[in-house]
């Protein structure tokens, strides 16, 4: 299978039942996929008129209690920012895809990593976040996905799945594991009919004196529970390393092949792969740092992850960037020459 199409079978097997979407390359073979396989499993597909459109849909959806997800690349993801900052808002599960491309504007329908600021720092309005994974293999893409929904739910919040093109297009074996649901609380706060109950009111506007700050301090404490027990990273060769490349997604799969070389020639390098983005993993990194050990982050895009890792770093080491912008791809040997530089 296709990256893009791993993703729709698996969000298919972890029971979601509504997909809303608008067509942009490099994800079309999502919304594809969905509009025949939904229908087989007693699921709803809609191509939506545009994304805004798309993103309130998926928001209806989930507030009344369904799996519901939408995909896009990022100029559409872009226009789906308010919906987002709803869902966060109202505490709505949903599961997002972003398949980058490259920007500024329009740009072009090459892979980018150039949306990491809006899917971390929380591109809507308001102090939220959303949890974001960003998978470097179709391996990781079919886990992740159920995964994704299993958390949504669990902290009732939206999940970004975070690639790019590369991977959304690639074709590379993979096992199908098959989805296990978790025991997970039963979604007593969705808009199902009130027979027999209280209504339910699924909202983001508090209006009320101190209101919207006690919800804020609400959301507040949740972003900490997920960053104490829901940080994911993998690190490699990074016992004796006296240079650590930090990167993610499909950028971590050429610094890794650029590695294994350079390691091959006696060289001390190794690699810290963030597999979440929000939660950053903050501490392993921190614990890295110090003596005469330097960082390096690789990235699609003009430097954007760095600054997370300076923050993390806090002055321990220094901390280089390597990145190129605008759908540019690092080659392997062009890595491995920059690595040997250092």
């Amino acid at each position: 299978m296709k990256g893009n199409e791993a993703i729709a079978e698996a969000a298919v097997q972890a029971e979601c039942r509504f997909y809303a979407g608008y067509p942009i390359t490099p994800q079309n073979e999502i919304p594809e996929y969905m509009s025949w396989r939904l229908p087989e499993v007693g699921g709803t597909f809609i191509q939506a008129e545009s994304e805004i459109a798309a993103i309130n849909m998926v928001f209806g959806a989930s507030a009344c209690g369904a799996r519901a997800m939408t995909s896009s690349s990022s100029p559409g993801i872009s226009l789906k920012q308010e919906g987002i900052s709803f869902l966060a808002g109202a505490e709505l599960p949903a599961v997002i895809v972003n398949m980058q491309r490259g920007g500024p504007g329009l740009g072009n329908i090459s892979a980018s990593q150039a949306d990491y600021f809006q899917s971390v720092k929380g591109g809507g309005h308001g102090d939220y976040k959303v949890l974001v994974y960003a998978p470097y293999n179709l391996q990781e893409l079919w886990d992740i996905t159920m995964r994704s929904f299993d958390k949504a739910d669990e902290y009732r919040t939206p999940v970004i799945i975070l690639g790019d093109a590369i991977l959304g297009q690639m074709m590379e074996p993979f096992a199908p594991t098959p989805y296990t649901r978790p025991g997970l609380p039963e979604k007593k706060w969705a808009l199902t009919g009130c027979k027999g109950r209280q209504p339910n009111v699924v909202k983001s506007l508090f209006m009320g004196d101190g209101e919207l700050e006690q919800r804020n301090n609400m959301l507040q404490a949740k972003y900490g529970k997920m960053r104490s027990e829901e940080t994911m990273f993998q690190t490699f060769f990074t016992d004796d390393a006296e240079l650590i490349v930090v990167a993610f997604g499909i950028a971590a799969r050429i610094a890794l092949a650029s590695l294994r070389k350079l390691r091959q020639g006696g060289h001390k390098i190794g690699l810290i792969r963030p597999i979440t983005l929000f939660p950053f993993p903050e501490a392993p990194i921190r614990a890295l740092a110090g003596g005469n050990r330097r960082f390096i982050t690789v990235e699609l895009n003009s430097g954007q992850m760095v600054e997370d890792v300076r923050l993390a770093v806090n002055g321990r080491s220094e901390v280089l960037f390597y990145g190129r912008p605008g759908g540019a791809i690092i080659t392997p040997e062009e890595l491995y020459e920059k690595l040997l530089a250092q």
